[in-house]
């Protein structure tokens, strides 16, 4: 990985309405990474803010070079965001945090000594400062799916405060709310992932962007990435059983009926039996052919066509 003191990092802030907490994010930051002495990047991704997140940013980049402010046209969503920083960033290693003072700065030292170890390294809030019932069990019940389903087992999926070398995240396409399973992604294709234990302070200002939506979105998109890690270079094995079972016992049953109404000459035109062996039979069809297409024109419509998830506004870097 060469000489690690040489390495350039890049940290990439997705921010949606945190007007009060970016000069206190910005100041943290600038302090913590002027004293590790390395070259640096921070690349702040405003998603579609309306309180004038965008303006204090742009006041910030006007007086640091080394600060890039990408803002967005619309609210796209935190992984939008992060893919737009990760497509700018010029580091080795690429540090994602929140901007909501959740994430302490001062741990970024930590992530970078672990880093020279490993590909991916995850933060752990296990002194979480957030509400249990609304915020940590449900946390807690997601990171326990998501480690079986993925077999990457961490304790805190859901902390945006991670490093990634680079020649691992630029591999990794991202969309839906994607962001947050980048550990098991990476750990597919042979990257080292591992965790450590973080500072994680109370909200100061503004309010939480989670919500039961996201959280209906998130485990739908863990179904897409358990089908992608097991079945996308032969998804007919995902829908392919289950769809000869159904069909296979549908077929039993027309021929049991068949010969119920060819050798025995009984009556099957009004029995029940009839209509679930017909029902059976084109459940069976389906998962086999729909399933599969749907799953990968999906999987052809997101990777293969670079369809783009976010629209920039304006970048603001200093061009030299």
């Amino acid at each position: 990985m060469g000489d690690h003191l040489e390495e350039k990092v890049s940290i990439v802030i997705p921010v949606y309405n945190e007007v009060e907490s970016i000069p206190h994010l910005y100041a943290a930051l600038k302090d913590v990474m002027e004293g590790l002495e390395r070259e640096y990047e921070l690349i702040f991704v405003d998603d579609g803010s309306k309180d004038g997140s965008f303006k204090v940013l742009s006041d910030i980049q006007a007086q640091d070079k080394n600060v890039i402010v990408i803002g967005f046209r619309r609210n796209f969503g935190q992984t939008a965001a992060m893919a737009a920083g990760f497509d700018h960033a010029e580091g080795d290693i690429i540090i994602t945090m929140d901007a909501d003072l959740q994430n302490d700065p001062g741990d970024i030292p930590k992530l970078l000594e672990v880093s020279k170890e490993y590909d991916v390294v995850s933060g752990w809030r296990k002194d979480r400062k957030d509400k249990f019932f609304s915020r940590r069990l449900p946390s807690m019940a997601a990171n326990w799916l998501i480690s079986k389903v993925t077999g990457v087992h961490l304790h805190d999926y859901g902390c945006t405060l991670k490093a990634y070398r680079r020649e691992v995240i630029k591999n990794v396409q991202l969309y839906g709310e994607m962001h947050r399973f980048i550990p098991a992604i990476a750990n597919w294709v042979g990257a080292s992932t591992t965790e450590v234990v973080i500072t994680h302070h109370p909200r100061r200002y503004g309010t939480s962007k989670y919500g039961i939506s996201r959280t209906i979105r998130v485990v739908l998109d863990l179904i897409t990435v358990k089908f992608l890690q097991s079945f996308s270079t032969r998804p007919i094995h995902a829908f392919g059983p289950a769809g000869l079972l159904l069909g296979g016992i549908g077929i039993l049953i027309a021929l049991l009926l068949s010969f119920e109404k060819i050798i025995m000459g009984y009556d099957i035109g009004g029995r029940p039996l009839l209509l679930l062996a017909v029902l059976l039979i084109i459940l069976g069809v389906q998962l086999v052919i729909m399933g599969l297409l749907g799953e990968m024109l999906a999987r052809v419509y997101h990777e293969s066509q670079d369809k783009p998830i976010y629209f920039i506004r304006e970048v603001l870097k200093d061009e030299e």
